[in-house]
């Protein structure tokens, strides 16, 4: 990856053209950033085994990856977990597997909650229409609970992954599955799929588990706008491509993916917002019209590298205390059969991937089931949302934590 320093960027020459190759037509269903333009990174993690592709998307320049993993299978063809938009660019790339190892034959849906997921199963499940779909149970869809086939799947595509199943192997022999949940969210469930591949001893898992690299990621770089309007800490200050400020950005794009309002970000009045705006040197709509309403004290630093654990495995905050906690039961039977699985590698929806763990990591990673951390000051503004949810009975309240 390389940067271009030698000069202040404006917005406009940093911005790629437009490509059909990056052409996602469906954006305005769900209009999350960065909206009909999607480029797609493949990596291969496994030589002729298993491989990744990535795009990013976000809101107000708040840009995390999102991931899609396509396993070849023993027999022949290939399974597909968590798609993502299938662009030409994204399509091409899965082709050439196809091509090489055989057809799509299952399609993995994982999330029942998880809109930004959602969204691409319908129509990346309809360019391989002889795979089969396997949807993790309590799936919904809001504001009105449609059935499946009305979010535009294909009926005779679809099998529903209950626990049960995993005794009759609705999966190829090289595969186990475990569901997360479902967790009572009040509006709908949370459920999760998690994926166990044998011969590489990879888990594949959606939202439940993530690793927070310390540098921006190489797909987040593909276009690094996001990461410099985020690094400025005035209105009035020129984009500037640098490493340090893709890194600087990127790490409070991350405190604000995971807490919404950490502890160290301060919010400017709307008078003093404007006021800024005005004397930004880019008041396009690109830059949101020079709009930047706050301001990072000098201590967020601190606040990532508590965030980030040097990269280990850990549970989201969000997930922490606004959803895992309403059933830590189900979250304690879910990781205790996850666990007996002989796992060397983490591939997670998000964040970084591939990620070297164990079993044990894993469990350390829900060390909150049994002992609640002491309270941190960037999940006060979870925390709050959470007393609010609950009080307005918009959740159900949080359930006694299990005993070890």
């Amino acid at each position: 990856m390389s940067f271009n320093s030698s000069t202040n960027n404006s917005c406009t020459n940093l911005r790629p053209a437009p490509s059909a190759d990056w052409n996602w037509p469906w954006w305005p269903i769900v209009p999350l950033y960065p909206y009909g333009q999607r480029r797609t990174l493949a990596r291969e993690i496994v030589p002729d085994r298993l491989w990744i592709f990535e795009q990013i998307q976000g809101i107000f320049y708040v840009v995390v990856p999102i991931r899609m993993t396509i396993v070849r299978l023993e027999t022949e063809g290939l399974l597909v977990y968590a798609p993502i938009a299938p662009t030409p660019e994204c399509l091409r790339s899965v082709m050439a597997l196809v091509e090489k190892f055989g057809d799509v034959r299952y399609i993995v849906f994982p999330t029942a909650s998880g809109l930004e997921h959602k969204i691409f199963v319908a129509p990346f499940a309809r360019k391989f229409p002889q795979a089969k779909l396997l949807v993790v149970p309590h799936t919904w869809s809001f504001p009105v609970n449609l059935p499946l086939s009305w979010l535009g799947l294909n009926r005779e595509q679809i099998q529903i992954l209950e626990p049960e199943l995993r005794s009759q192997k609705v999966l190829p022999r090289e595969f186990d599955f475990s569901i997360l949940g479902s967790i009572s969210l009040g509006l709908g469930d949370f459920a999760e799929v998690a994926l166990f591949h044998a011969p590489s001893r990879s888990l594949l898992v959606t939202d439940a588990l993530v690793s927070i690299p310390f540098d921006p990621p190489e797909v987040v770089q593909l276009y690094p706008y996001p990461l410099l309007f985020h690094a400025r800490d005035f209105a009035t200050e020129t984009i500037e491509d640098t490493p340090e400020n893709r890194r600087k950005g990127w790490q409070r794009i991350a405190l604000f993916a995971f807490y919404f309002q950490p502890h160290n970000l301060k919010v400017l009045p709307v008078r003093q917002s404007l006021s800024l705006a005005l004397q930004s040197p880019d008041r396009s709509r690109h830059n949101y019209f020079g709009f930047l309403p706050w301001q990072w004290t000098e201590q967020w630093q601190r606040s990532f590298l508590d965030l980030h654990q040097q990269g280990a495995v850990q549970v989201a905050p969000i997930l922490q205390t606004l959803i895992l906690n309403r059933n830590p039961q189900s979250v304690d039977r879910w990781l205790r059969e996850i666990s007996q699985w002989p796992i060397e590698r983490l591939i997670a929806a998000h964040l970084t991937a591939p990620i070297s763990t164990t079993p044990t990591q894993l469990r350390q990673a829900f060390a909150f089931l049994h002992e609640p951390p002491p309270p941190k000051p960037d999940f006060a503004f979870l925390q709050t949302l959470n007393d609010r949810f609950t009080r307005w009975g918009i959740t159900p309240p949080i359930s006694p934590w299990p005993n070890p």
